[in-house]
């Protein structure tokens, strides 16, 4: 599917077309995740929510280890609850995928920031394009609360990193707000631990170059009592070290390519003038600063091998990565897609 680079507006680009109980929606199995901690305040809305939207879907809440009334209130209102162990959002989402068995897969928070009312859209452009992911971008142009100064700045600067280094296909890798189909989650492989799982789906998407799309959803603030379990800093820092280990894994030849670039380069600054002195007057002034601009052009080459062999190593990964995608594909039932 073509992709804009704008994210449209999810009823602008299928309100035309649209009927929210089409046969092959019948047909296949929905399965609405919810990764919750202490979200007792917004849960039991959210989990109705989807219930009203998506009648035919199964619901599952599961409860990453909270201390309040998470779990109790999400299967009062009729989610299936469960329980993640190993604290940490990314640990959650991969268990969930692990677990549970479906054709169309929406992954939401529990906290009550994401429009229910986009699911419905947002399954129907899975089905109807065929697509392995949909996104739902942020847009809190109707609540100025809904994004921290902090937040938004750390956004953009994270997406724009994924975009230089991955391509151009997503506004906002950070969207906790996505359906997907179960090829890619049956074959997603999972490693990251807590909020960097988005980044790592997203990079998933665009390295394996799988079909995808992104529009935007109306994102508001936090109901009061409710507090975010993002730490601006702290995980900040853990989804910009995700990116630099994706990056390296996915695109070794260009790391160790640049690296290697700036070390030939710069030993090569620094021998220009001694090598220039060595051929008028026969005599090496510099010793030291030879030997050191020797050294990083031999360290050029070293990196220089060392991303041609990972480069190697990543190839044969992704087309590992390429053949589960193909058998969860044959996998799949007939509603599935």
């Amino acid at each position: 599917m073509g992709f804009s680079t704008t994210a449209p507006s999810i009823s602008k680009a299928y309100e035309a077309e649209f009927v929210s109980e089409t046969s092959t929606s019948q047909r296949s199995r929905v399965a609405v995740l919810i990764p919750c901690y202490n979200e007792e305040i917004t849960i039991g809305q959210q989990v109705r929510d989807f219930r009203c939207l998506l009648p035919r879907a199964d619901i599952y809440v599961y409860d990453n280890n909270s201390t309040d009334e998470t779990a109790l209130r999400a299967r009062a209102a009729g989610a299936i609850v469960r329980s993640s162990r190993l604290q940490g959002k990314g640990n959650t989402v991969r268990l969930m995928f692990a677990d549970v068995d479906a054709d169309v897969y929406v992954l939401v928070d529990g906290d009550g920031t994401y429009d229910p009312a986009a699911a419905p859209l947002l399954i129907h452009a899975l089905i109807h394009d065929n697509l392995d992911m949909v996104s739902a971008a942020r847009d809190a142009r109707d609540d100025g609360d809904a994004y921290r100064a902090g937040h938004a700045f750390g956004n953009r600067m994270l997406t724009g990193l994924v975009r230089l280094a991955f391509g151009r296909r997503f506004q906002d890798i950070l969207s906790g707000y996505r359906v997907f189909s179960r090829r890619f989650v049956k074959s997603f492989p999972a490693a990251s631990v807590g909020f960097e799982i988005e980044t790592e789906l997203t990079v998933h998407v665009l390295q394996m170059r799988l079909p995808s799309a992104e529009y935007s959803a109306f994102y508001r603030s936090r109901p009061e009592g409710s507090q975010s379990k993002l730490n601006t800093i702290r995980d900040g820092v853990r989804i910009l070290r995700m990116i630099g280990l994706l990056l390296r894994e996915e695109r070794p030849m260009q790391v160790f390519g640049y690296l290697a670039a700036a070390l030939f380069g710069s030993g090569l600054l620094l021998s220009a003038p001694i090598i220039a002195t060595y051929m008028r007057i026969s005599l090496v002034p510099r010793l030291p600063t030879l030997v050191v601009a020797v050294g990083m052009m031999m360290t050029a080459l070293l990196s220089l091998a060392c991303g041609l062999i990972l480069d190697s190593v990543a190839r044969l990964r992704l087309e590992q990565r390429r053949l589960s995608y193909l058998a969860a594909s044959r996998n799949s039932g007939p509603a599935a897609l």
